[in-house]
């Protein structure tokens, strides 16, 4: 199997077309749908012996015009424009925009402290990733909260706009968007990712310099919601075809970038799964289904519809893996299995490890196959690339085809391809 991928593979060739062809494919956009046919052609060009897909609504947040954000202040000196991208889901702040002093707080331990000084500003949350964590999802998971529930959080105390230190450790100056959500119970305020560089340039700003606000104009907008689709491609399974294995990525990506890493080598790798084994000449005994999922970034609705169709359908999962953090070197997986399960799968570690794969510790999964197992309790896994690199361009406007390795991203799926073997042989 690993002959036939690192000899044979079409799955950089797939992110090629995908990245440079479709380009950004947010959820409701018309990359969205762009993205929806590709899938389709390449499952039926990888020999799916059938594809289709599968109805569900999803958001549709459109950006707009791009953001501005520049420090003002009493000082008139010039200063550069700071980078910033406003944040998946958030509103904007109007054609006017907001002029307001700016309060940095380093949590939301630190907002509490300071809520009676919030009333009127901009809050900044000047939360830098964690180095000490090796693994750097650890790193991503620790900070999240500050994008995902900061805008709410000061929305409590009157702020009027929240500004968010980048989801990254990256020595460059991009700024990360991502998905955040708002609390019913407190106003909507204009949310916005900034660089790390001119992170560090406004909270030494508004230390020295009392006079210093910050002009920030966003132009995003949510819609209503609009169809999208799972794209879903089977291979059937030669004696237990009612039954199931799952391998997927998500489809969709964040409007500002390619979607290279996140989620095209996803999705790519598990095409290419499904290749393989149809070169290979292998039936699995289970059926094969290849899911593109929709709207991961800012909804889940592809997963949700999925898991819920699933259960309707009192259909049987045996495994669901993903791949979504990327197309990095593989070192292993990440799993939740029952303990029998996952002995089991730890006793395969000697067969992987000659290709470089030996990390099945962790517990855990993937997003969109985390709908399945929670609805079903199907036993789940997640490819886990070395993740060092990983976040100087998640979600960021550098998320772009040159920046995958076409080695790297086809060890990657082999591997999923690999454990996806054993498990149709095993389980």
């Amino acid at each position: 199997m690993a002959d036939e991928v690192l000899t044979h593979s079409t799955a950089y060739e797939n992110l090629s077309v995908l990245t440079k062809k479709v380009g950004g494919r947010l959820a409701g956009s018309p990359g969205m749908v762009k993205a929806e046919k590709w899938g389709f052609e390449a499952l039926k060009a990888a020999g799916a012996d059938t594809v289709y897909l599968q109805e569900c609504l999803v958001p549709h947040w459109v950006r707009g015009a791009k953001e501005e954000a520049r420090i003002i202040s009493k000082r008139r000196d010039y200063t550069p424009p700071l980078n910033v991208l406003a944040l998946g889901n958030s509103i904007g702040t109007g054609e006017k925009g907001v002029s307001a002093p700016v309060l940095e707080v380093s949590s939301f331990d630190d907002l509490e402290a300071k809520k009676d000084q919030v009333k009127g500003k901009i809050v900044f949350y000047n939360y830098p990733f964690n180095p000490k964590f090796i693994k750097t999802f650890h790193s991503y998971g620790d900070a999240a909260k500050y994008r995902g529930g900061g805008a709410s959080r000061a929305a409590k105390y009157g702020a009027v706009a929240v500004i968010v230190r980048s989801m990254s450790h990256a020595a460059n100056n991009e700024a990360h968007t991502g998905a955040m959500q708002y609390d019913p119970n407190y106003a909507k305020i204009p949310a916005v990712a900034i660089g790390l560089q001119d992170a560090d340039r406004l909270s030494q700003r508004v230390k020295d310099d009392p006079s210093a606000q910050v002009f920030l104009r966003t132009n995003c907008v949510m819609l209503a919601d609009t169809i999208g689709h799972n794209v879903i491609g089977e291979l059937r399974g030669s004696k237990h075809p009612d039954q199931y294995l799952t391998v997927g990525g998500h489809l969709d990506s964040w409007d500002v970038a390619e979607g290279a890493h996140d989620d095209g080598t996803g999705c790519v790798q598990s095409i290419e799964v499904l290749r393989t084994f149809k070169a290979m000449g292998y039936q699995p005994e289970r059926t094969l289904r290849v899911v593109l999922f929709a709207n991961e970034e800012n909804g889940t609705r592809g997963g949700k519809k999925y898991a819920e169709l699933a259960k309707q359908r009192n259909e049987k999962h045996i495994f669901a893996l993903e791949s979504d953090a990327g197309g990095f070197t593989p070192r292993g997986f990440i799993m939740d299995l029952p303990a029998e399960l996952k002995a089991k799968v730890v006793s395969w570690r000697p067969l992987f490890e000659p290709y470089g794969i030996y990390d099945f510790d962790e517990v855990g999964g993937g997003v969109d196959v985390g709908q399945l197992h929670a609805a079903l309790g199907t036993p789940m896994a997640e490819l886990s690339p070395d993740s060092q690199r990983y976040f100087d361009i998640h979600h960021a406007p550098i998320d772009v085809f040159e920046n995958v390795n076409k080695r790297e991203l086809e060890l990657g799926a082999f591997a999923m391809g690999a454990l996806l073997y054993m498990v149709d042989k095993s389980f």
